[in-house]
């Protein structure tokens, strides 16, 4: 019988020596930008209803035209654009494409420029 080699594993990690992959990294930001799009929800509502509401229409553009809540609008817009080009890259690896791992890291790359440039794009013409 032979003795177990017994290896010292560290008790906690260090999550700012850790390197994670591309593909990692665009994993861990699909699920924050799903959790702020989930939280933030109850204000995404209520701009809306107040846009569309003529009685709340000065309420909506004195939220809406400051500075921060633009700034949180256009962190929203990209959490939706990466949670969207994240959700796609990984419906089409559950059905078996470009699971190999360059494939698989070009994708992961492709995502988050894809969704940064969105971005901008977006950002720009509604600032």
């Amino acid at each position: 019988m032979e003795a177990s080699v017994r290896k010292d594993r560290p008790k906690h990690l260090n999550l700012f020596v850790i390197r994670l992959p591309m593909p990692g990294i665009v994993s861990i930001l699909h699920r924050v930008s799903g959790a702020g799009l989930f939280l933030m929800l109850p204000l995404l509502l209520w701009l809306f209803g107040a846009s569309v509401n003529a009685d709340q229409a000065d309420a909506f553009r004195a939220v809406a035209g400051f500075w921060l809540v633009k700034l949180l609008l256009l962190g929203l817009l990209w959490a939706y654009l990466h949670h969207f080009c994240a959700g796609i890259r990984f419906l089409l690896l559950d059905v078996h494409v470009g699971i190999e791992l360059p494939t698989a890291r070009m994708s992961s790359y492709i995502v988050l420029a894809v969704s940064l440039t969105l971005t901008v794009i977006l950002g720009v013409l509604t600032w």
